[in-house]
C-alpha cells in the first residue's frame, strides 16, 4: 500500500517540522532556565528533587533526536526552496546562498541579543557545505552522508573515552595524581562556566549582550566547528529523503519498518546509557561524551524512526485540529524558534521576570507545555491572513529580492 500523495509534500514536511520545533524546546528549556552545562547533566549546577526524572525523560525521548530530525528537515527544505526559487525565475544556488548568509546573521543576532544556544548560525554554515552537493542523486548523497556521519561521530566518541576512563578511576579512588589533578581542573572549568553563564542569565538586557560579546564572542563559530560533522551530513540525508520520495511515495509497510527498527534500535542503547550514567551519579566527563558524540547513531536512528512514524500518522490527522495546528507551527517554525527565545528569556532572564534562580528544575516540564501552547496558538490565525509567518516572509524576501522575481 502506498501512502496517499493527495497532500502536498510541503505540508508533510511542515507537519514533521512542527513536531520537531516543539520537541527542541523540551531540550532547550534547560538552557533557558540555567547555565549551558545544565543541559548535559541533572547534577549541574546541583541536584534538585525531581530534576533527574525530567532529565531522564528528556534524555531518552528528545535529546539529540529532535535536533537530528530538525536538521534532516532543514536539508529537505533546502531542496524545496531551490524548487521555489526556480519557479520564481531566480538562480536557485545564488538564492540559497543568500538565504543562508541572512540566516547566519539572524543566528548571530539571536545569540547576541537573546540566547547562547542558537542553532541558526550552525545551520547556515553547515547548509553552505550541503549546498555544494545539492545536485547529487539521493543514492550519492546517502553514500557520502552516512559513512561520514558514522565515522566522524564514532571517532569523536573514541577520542573522548580515555577521559571517561580517567574520570572513573578518580571517582573510584584509584586514579593517579596526574589523573586527580586533571579531573580537578575540569571541575574548576565547569564551575567557572556555570558562574559565567549565571552572570549572563541574571544580567540586564544590555549588560547580557555586553558580557556575551566580550566573554564569548566566537561562541557561535565554536559551535559550528564542534557540530559541523553532525549537522551537515544530516542535511544531506534530508535532501536525499525528499528527493527519494520519503514524503510522497514510500509504502506504509516500508514506513512502519523504519519506524519500528529506528525507534527500537535507538531507544535501547539510549536507555542503557541512561541507566549507566544514573548508576554512576552522572559523571560529567561521561555525560559530555554521551550527549555530544557517543549517542549520535542512536539519535539518528530514532530521528528516522520518529519521521517515519509521523508520516504514518499524518494522513489520519492532517484534517484534525491537532494536525492543522502542527502543520501551521511547522510552517512558522523560524518565527516560533526565535519567539520561544523571547518568551523564555522574558520568563527566566534577569531582563525579564528573572525566574531562573527561583524556579526548581522539576518545574521545567510546565514551562515546556507553556511554550508548546504558545507555538500552537497563533500560527493558524496568522496563516489565515498571510501566506507565511512574519520572519519566514522577511527571510524569503531577503533571499529572493523583487528584482529576481518574474513580472506578474
Amino acid at each position: 500500500m502506498i501512502i496517499p500523495t493527495s497532500y502536498p509534500r510541503i505540508e508533510a514536511v511542515d507537519f514533521l517540522r512542527g513536531v520537531a520545533v516543539l520537541g527542541i524546546l523540551a531540550i532547550n528549556i534547560t538552557g533557558f532556565w540555567g547555565p549551558s552545562l545544565a543541559t548535559f547533566s541533572p547534577a549541574i549546577p546541583q541536584m534538585e528533587p525531581g530534576g533527574a526524572a525530567w532529565f531522564s525523560v528528556a534524555f531518552v525521548v528528545f535529546e539529540g533526536k529532535m535536533r537530528a530530525l530538525f536538521s534532516l528537515l532543514f536539508g529537505a527544505s533546502m531542496v524545496l526552496f531551490a524548487d521555489a526559487a526556480e519557479r520564481a525565475g531566480a538562480n536557485p544556488d545564488t538564492a540559497q546562498l543568500r538565504r543562508l548568509m541572512w540566516l547566519a546573521l539572524f543566528g548571530y543576532l539571536h545569540f547576541a541579543l537573546l540566547w547562547w544556544g542558537d542553532i541558526l548560525f550552525t545551520y547556515a554554515l553547515s547548509g553552505m557545505g550541503a549546498l555544494a552537493l545539492r545536485r547529487l542523486a539521493p543514492v550519492q548523497l546517502l553514500a557520502i552522508a552516512l559513512p561520514f556521519y558514522a565515522v566522524t561521530q564514532l571517532m569523536a566518541a573514541f577520542v573522548a573515552l580515555p577521559g571517561v576512563f580517567i574520570e572513573q578511576a578518580v571517582l573510584a579512588g584509584v586514579g593517579s595524581p596526574a589523573d586527580i589533578a586533571e579531573q580537578a581542573g575540569m571541575m574548576v572549568r565547569i564551575g567557572q562556566s556555570v558562574s559565567d553563564d549565571t552572570a549572563i542569565l541574571q544580567a540586564g538586557f544590555l549588560q547580557a549582550i555586553r558580557l556575551k560579546l566580550t566573554m564569548i564572542p566566537l561562541h557561535p563559530l565554536n559551535v559550528v566547528l564542534s557540530t559541523f560533522t553532525e549537522t551537515m551530513p544530516l542535511m544531506l540525508i534530508g535532501m536525499a529523503a525528499l528527493q527519494g520520495g520519503f514524503f510522497t511515495t514510500w509504502s506504509r509497510r516500508k514506513m512502519a519498518w523504519l519506524a519500528v527498527v529506528g525507534i527500537a534500535s535507538g531507544a535501547l542503547p539510549t536507555v542503557l546509557a541512561l541507566q549507566w550514567l544514573a548508576a554512576h551519579d552522572w559523571p560529567p566527563r561521561a555525560m559530555f561524551a554521551a550527549i555530544e558524540h557517543g549517542m549520535a547513531l542512536p539519535h539518528l536512528a530514532m530521528a528516522a524512526g520518529y519521521g517515519a512514524l509521523l508520516m504514518l500518522v499524518f494522513p489520519q490527522v492532517q484534517s484534525s485540529l491537532p494536525g492543522r495546528a502542527l502543520v501551521a507551527a511547522g510552517r512558522c517554525a523560524f518565527t516560533n524558534y526565535l519567539g520561544t527565545s523571547v518568551l523564555m528569556g522574558a520568563i527566566f532572564c534577569g531582563w525579564g521576570l528573572g525566574l531562573g534562580p527561583e524556579a526548581p528544575r522539576a518545574w521545567l516540564p510546565g514551562f515546556v507545555l507553556l511554550g508548546w501552547a504558545a507555538m500552537l496558538a497563533w500560527p493558524q490565525w496568522w496563516l489565515a491572513r498571510f501566506a507565511q509567518g512574519p520572519l519566514e516572509a522577511l527571510w524569503r524576501k531577503l533571499a529572493l529580492p523583487q528584482s529576481e522575481r518574474p513580472p506578474k
